[in-house]
């Protein structure tokens, strides 16, 4: 999965806005690279980021989203929204999959809207919100209670229609460093629950405290972490580096024997 920012505050590889040429030519780079899923957000969900409403969201979405489907009609591309109403919209622009960082607390429509649009549903766990997440996380045992929160949203996600569910154990949003390693470490203990599971490591600071580097130095911790959440079993990488993301891919199947 192809991370693509409309926005002019991301943690990394700063958004484009409004510039759809820009963002023609990065889906084409990721798509031409191997991406499977192109994932367009409108809403920067950095700590310290307040929420924007769903007007906002779709000024910068939309016109990515119409230009890339209208380009690349047989691509599949996912919404990064917290807001039913952008969800809605993206996906009767051509929109196969809806991404909630939130998994519905912070928009209470959302679950029954993406029911009705018959899409599968990223969800996400996070403690706080993007506002408050990093200032002072606390869990007495991360991956049990991460674990028993992404339970109970699957449950709710199937009393709502949704159908496929993929879930995500939200690094780097309400965690430290040691509990984001604690959950990579247990990683492979989700697939009891018995849904797809979302990584999504790149360029986080979950690599860049340990290393010392900023996002744009952590490319290489990014490769290595990837590989360990393919080994832990992880089936989609949300990346922004898709080429190195896709060898390292290739490198897992080899070793596991599948490429042989």
């Amino acid at each position: 999965m192809g991370i693509l920012n409309a926005t002019p505050d991301s943690f990394y590889n700063k958004g484009r806005g409004s510039d759809v040429d820009a963002m023609l030519q990065m889906a084409e780079r990721m798509l031409s690279a191997g991406a499977a899923i192109l994932d367009i957000g409108g809403a920067s969900t950095k700590p310290g980021q307040q929420l924007i409403t769903a007007d906002e969201e779709l000024q910068r979405v939309m016109p990515a989203i119409l230009a890339i489907n209208k380009e690349f009609p047989e691509a599949w591309l996912s919404i990064d929204t917290y807001n039913a109403k952008v969800a809605r919209e993206a996906v009767t622009a051509g929109v196969s999959i809806v991404n909630d960082v939130s998994s519905g607390r912070f928009d209470k429509e959302m679950l029954q809207t993406v029911a009705a649009l018959k899409v599968p549903y990223i969800a996400m766990h996070m403690q706080g919100t993007p506002e408050t997440m990093q200032l002072a996380p606390q869990y007495n045992d991360v991956v049990k209670e991460v674990h028993q929160y992404l339970e109970n949203i699957c449950t709710a996600c199937a009393a709502a229609g949704i159908a496929d569910i993929i879930i995500d154990p939200g690094f780097g949003f309400g965690k430290t460093v040691a509990h984001n390693f604690a959950l990579l470490r247990s990683l492979n203990t989700f697939s009891t629950l018995g849904r797809p599971i979302l990584a999504g490591l790149s360029r986080k600071s979950m690599i860049c405290k340990p290393l010392k580097v900023n996002p744009e130095h952590a490319l290489n911790g990014t490769t290595a972490l990837n590989m360990i959440a393919l080994e832990q079993g992880a089936n989609i990488l949300r990346v922004h580096d898709v080429k190195e993301a896709r060898e390292v891919l290739i490198m897992a199947q080899w070793l596991n024997g599948s490429m042989a």
